[in-house]
């Protein structure tokens, strides 16, 4: 059924204004690693915040992400191998309408992530000055996002985050798509499908949330119909203000066009914002329509240019991307501090063989093995006990983590974690240290 045509709705469904800062200008802040001056903030996202920076070998304005490790490991274990899908992500991806990472540095209590800037700001910001695009430049800015879209599904990534606010403009007004957080690489995969709910109410596929199993890039498709509505409207289609209302809205299409969306770019709309994922337009099928392809000749010149830069990814995990990228080392970004009485490595060991190991080592030490919740192993000495959690980083890549999470008021000292590293040698890849 095709959503119906009215006026706009209140401003209560209207997309939120934010604060920006943006602007040029490096400033005097401090010299990182010798190589790069902090300058002012830009802005925050869910585990970094956005600093403007000047290289000092060239002179060149950049944009540095700046991590706090301290923020991040011990509070949610989720978030190293987030941080790591992240920079494997963006370290495949070459397309001039994706933010490029240029290189990755880290200290014992910062990681850096250095990245070409887009000083004109995010794409939210210019939609709430301007209320709504026309259709011209509703279609200039979602053919460059569609088209780096379909670059990314190409080369294994999915975005899954997919809204105004991660959309920067670059100084020549050309869109670059940014925080790659929740993208999802092949390797996440299970039976073809990917199985983590996350993403932004409003933004989000509804079958993301069900937790059955979803099309990463049908996911991105849904997201690409709510950025086309609100370009051309200058409000959601769904008020995520009340999710159970949303999703009934979203199952019955109740969403309403205001009267100058032109029928064209209606039916684009309806077609993506289907709530059956296997009937819902996909990027390919999308750009073979005739009003995506009214669109300008220097956008089309483009697309041959990275398309020649498409990257072979047979056989290379994302740990091998990462490794072979110039300045790209991850092997000492999140460092083991035995003082904090944990150890960190990583091994290309199946799950069930460092299972095995763990419980053999325990034993042998005289622990008592119990399983913990979810994935972790617990060894049980007295009222020492040792959390060992296994986290699955990339295909064929884990990351085995020990941890004391209660000392019963013993010692657990240096030559106790040397024989645990010792048992685990044979099937370590490298320590993270």
């Amino acid at each position: 059924m095709e959503a119906k045509c009215t006026q706009p709705p209140s401003s209560a469904t209207r997309i939120r204004r934010t604060t920006s800062t943006n602007g040029s200008g490096a400033g005097n802040g401090p010299i990182i690693l010798g190589k790069y001056q902090l300058g002012r903030f830009l802005g925050r996202g869910s585990f970094a915040k956005v600093y403007h920076g000047l290289c000092l070998d060239d002179n060149t304005n950049i944009a540095i992400k700046v991590i706090d490790k301290k923020s991040i490991i011990g509070t949610d274990v989720s978030m190293e191998p987030r941080i790591i899908r992240e920079i494997s992500a963006m370290s495949r991806l070459n397309h001039p309408n994706i933010i490029k990472l240029n290189e990755v540095m880290a200290t014992k209590s910062k990681i850096y992530l250095v990245m070409e800037i887009a000083s004109r700001g995010d794409l939210h910001a210019k939609l709430i000055r301007h209320g709504r695009f026309s259709d011209s430049t509703a279609r200039f800015y979602f053919h460059q996002l569609v088209s780096a879209l379909h670059y990314c599904h190409q080369n294994g990534v999915t975005h899954r985050d997919i809204k105004p606010q991660n959309i920067l403009l670059d100084q020549n007004n050309n869109l670059k798509i940014s925080d790659f957080g929740l993208s999802a690489l092949p390797e996440q995969l299970k039976n073809g499908l990917l199985h983590t709910a996350c993403g932004t109410p409003g933004y989000t596929a509804p079958e993301v949330a069900y937790r059955k199993g979803y099309n990463g890039e049908k996911a991105d498709s849904w997201s690409c119909g709510v950025i086309l509505f609100a370009f051309l409207s200058g409000y959601l289609p769904f008020d995520s203000g009340n999710l159970s209302n949303m999703y009934r809205a979203i199952h019955r299409r109740d969403f309403r066009f205001p009267n100058w969306v032109s029928k064209s770019a209606r039916s684009v709309i309806n077609k993506l914002l289907d709530p059956n994922p296997s009937t819902r337009l996909s990027i390919e099928q999308l750009m073979k329509l005739s009003w995506f392809k009214k669109s300008n000749q220097q956008q089309k010149s483009s697309d041959c240019v990275f398309e020649k830069n498409r990257t072979n990814l047979g056989g290379i995990n994302a740990f091998d991307i990462i490794s072979m990228s110039s300045g790209l080392n991850l092997s000492r970004l999140f460092e083991s501090d035995l003082s904090k009485r944990e150890m960190k490595f990583t091994t290309n060991t199946r799950i069930e063989e460092v299972e095995e190991k763990v419980m053999k080592i325990g034993e042998e030490g005289g622990y008592r093995v119990e399983r913990g919740k979810g994935k972790g192993i617990e060894l049980v000495k007295g009222r020492v006990v040792l959390m060992v959690e296994i986290l699955e980083v990339a295909m064929e890549l884990l990351l085995v983590e020990v941890k004391v999470v209660n000392n019963g008021g013993l010692e657990f000292d240096d030559s106790q974690w040397e024989e645990l590293k010792f048992g685990m040698n044979d099937i370590c890849s490298f320590m993270v240290q």
